[in-house]
């Protein structure tokens, strides 16, 4: 198959799916994955990728109703999203239902709630660590320390688990300033240890239920993390002087006083 890349790893969760496809956004290839798999809406319907239909549903009211995801052919930012909904079925179909609950409540307009899920659905990861200082620095947004000082700490304890369809697809090209919006969530040092395949699934169940029980949902509840940050994204950080640009390496939020 074609090599893809994997700027530091970034695109691992993936890559149980693409080590039998071409990297190539083929909505052939997509579809000769789904026949294996078995995903459903929570309304029940079958997930199918189909050509965009001409009958002026929404994007998600029509997954909900019919289980149709719209999938562009030859467009990576589509094939990135039906990729990522055969690597965590159980949270996209959390985050479908959690936009037709939102929508139902509204008048006219998205609305707070489904622009949040929307940015996490596009530029979401979750990060898990077993050593829970790593995640306080990145709540604190202590990025030197973080990234540099913690450095040799983040290969051991730390993973990050891209989820939003968009920023794999800025993932091709890295850019300055690229950043996800995260969960954070603490592991044991054994389930680091566990299959690749195995610590999606368990992130997809306990991303889902959490959804579903109206967590995350607020336009503030990601917390940010510049990816290139992390080691081995790019060679640029390789440097301590790296992490001084306050451009791409931002203080946190400032309360009100």
């Amino acid at each position: 198959m074609t090599a893809f890349p994997s700027p530091g790893g970034l695109l691992a969760p993936l890559s149980p799916l693409l080590a039998h496809i071409p990297f190539a956004p083929q909505l052939a290839s997509i579809n000769l994955l789904n026949a294996t798999h078995e995903l459903r809406t929570r309304s029940g319907q079958r997930i199918r990728f189909v050509p965009p239909p001409a009958d002026g549903l929404g994007y998600e009211a029509r997954v909900w109703q019919s289980g149709q995801v719209a999938t562009r052919p030859d467009n990576w930012h589509d094939f990135f999203n039906a990729l990522v909904w055969l690597t965590f079925p159980q949270a996209k179909a959390a985050l479908n239902e959690c936009h037709i609950s939102a929508a139902s409540h509204l008048a006219h307009g998205r609305g707070a709630t489904r622009d949040a899920i929307t940015h996490f659905d596009e530029c979401g990861a979750i990060v898990v660590a077993s050593d829970p200082s790593l995640l306080d620095l990145l709540r604190a947004f202590a990025w030197k320390t973080l990234f540099w000082e913690r450095r040799r700490d983040l290969g051991r304890h730390l993973r990050c688990f891209v989820f939003g369809h968009a920023t794999y697809e800025q993932l091709l090209h890295p850019f300055h300033g690229l950043t996800a919006k995260t969960i954070l969530h603490d592991v044991t040092p054994s389930w680091l240890r566990l299959p690749l395949t195995q610590q999606l699934h368990d992130l997809d169940r306990h991303l889902a239920t959490q959804f579903l029980a109206g967590e995350h949902l607020g336009p503030r509840a990601w917390q940010p993390l510049p990816l290139l940050g992390l080691p081995g994204v790019t060679p640029e950080n390789e440097n301590a002087a790296y992490y001084d640009d306050p451009r791409q390496f931002r203080p946190g939020r400032r309360r009100r006083v």
